[in-house]
């Protein structure tokens, strides 16, 4: 039996980002969090450049498909963080208005 009659649809979290997001205040520690153990200041595991900086991050944004890598569907092998499983929604949501907000620093 059930403690609640929520699901994941009910669970998630459909807020709209309120506010301008950065690079600082936002996405580094996404990036820190999922992408560093391979993207770090000596890549890993075949990783193509590293993600430590604000302008390495931003340019993975306009030059490398950042953005569509971590939006592809779990079991694409293009995936990104490599072997998945796929960011939660929320989080890639905050990736793409960080694009769309200018790819801010600060």
């Amino acid at each position: 039996m059930a403690c609640s009659n929520e699901n994941s649809e009910t669970l998630m979290d459909n807020t709209p980002i309120q506010g301008v997001v950065t690079y600082k205040q936002n996405v580094k520690s996404i990036i820190d969090n999922n992408c560093i153990s391979c993207h770090g200041a000596t890549p890993a595991n075949g990783a193509p450049m590293s993600l430590v900086t604000y302008s390495q991050v931003k340019n993975a944004m306009q030059n490398r498909g950042l953005l569509n890598r971590i939006s592809l569907n779990n079991g694409n092998s293009l995936l990104m963080p490599q072997g998945g499983p796929r960011l939660p929604q929320t989080t890639i949501d905050v990736v793409a208005k960080w694009q769309q907000d200018g790819l801010l620093e600060e």
